[in-house]
């Protein structure tokens, strides 16, 4: 029986898609989901390329943001302008992230300041080659040549803890973030349960429930035409803790998004 988003008590798997069909999948149903493999063939990088990253999630700062008065979410904030054919993301001055209140309506409409990237990983050439490769199925998804035009891209590593009893990646509820496409990157999941991934037609009620729990598999979502949201976590053990890491990236046409 589901309930809740499992049977009997254990995850959904998430409903992965084989590489060589990426850009048919996002186009057909809004998402597509890969495993750690198939992320770092996307990218032309060795598997161990990306889980080297993983300790820099040991050093986010707390969101100070927090409209909830929680202490849960820990998290870094950069942007860059990406050029998928020539394969540079260009670490832009460090700015605010801004989200309008139609998208965010507990957060949106106020300029937040988070702590820069850690210099490992937004100087990385690795990192280059990440944001490259998703901004090339980002402009396959919109129609438009890898090289046509540059995507602006904003990178969100973030750590949900178990601080309070429970932590929430998503305060907001379902929602879309104003962009093109989003990538939800599993980092990691430690001593947590819940964290289920919930991804929805924006015209409709149809949707889908699973948990990601493989290190650097990927969720890509169409945000013109899905929301999305994921569900708190508690920890396995009331007298331990537990977090779950992600890297959350969004990729947009026309510049960041800004007051104005």
């Amino acid at each position: 029986m589901r309930r809740g988003g499992t049977i009997q008590g254990m995850s959904l798997p998430p409903p992965l898609t084989a590489l060589q069909d990426l850009d048919d999948q996002l186009a057909g149903s809004g998402y597509a989901v890969l495993d750690a493999a198939s992320l770092a063939r996307l990218a032309g990088l060795p598997q161990d390329t990306l889980t080297a990253w993983a300790p820099l999630w040991d050093d986010l700062p707390p969101d100070a943001f927090l409209k909830d008065g929680g202490r849960y979410r820990r998290r870094r904030h950069g942007c860059f302008i990406v050029q998928p054919t020539a394969g540079t993301a260009a670490l832009q001055p460090h700015r605010a992230h801004w989200q309008p209140v139609e998208y965010n309506a507990l957060h949106g409409g106020i300029e937040r300041w988070f702590e820069p990237l850690h210099p490992a990983l937004a100087g990385s050439p690795a990192w280059a080659q990440l944001l490259s490769a998703l901004a090339a199925r980002a402009a396959v998804l919109r129609g438009i040549a890898p090289g046509a035009e540059p995507w602006y891209v904003e990178a969100h590593p973030f750590r949900i803890d178990t601080t309070d009893g429970i932590g929430r990646p998503t305060p907001e509820g379902a929602h879309r973030d104003g962009v093109d496409l989003v990538v939800v990157v599993l980092v990691s999941r430690v001593g947590i349960k819940g964290g289920e991934t919930r991804v929805f037609d924006a015209r409709g009620p149809q949707g889908l429930r699973f948990t990601l729990t493989e290190p650097w598999s990927a969720l890509l979502l169409d945000d013109e035409r899905v929301i999305h949201e994921s569900t708190p976590i508690q920890p396995l053990d009331p007298a331990g803790g537990g977090h779950r890491d992600t890297l959350v990236l969004t990729f947009r046409r026309g510049g960041f998004q800004g007051p104005g």
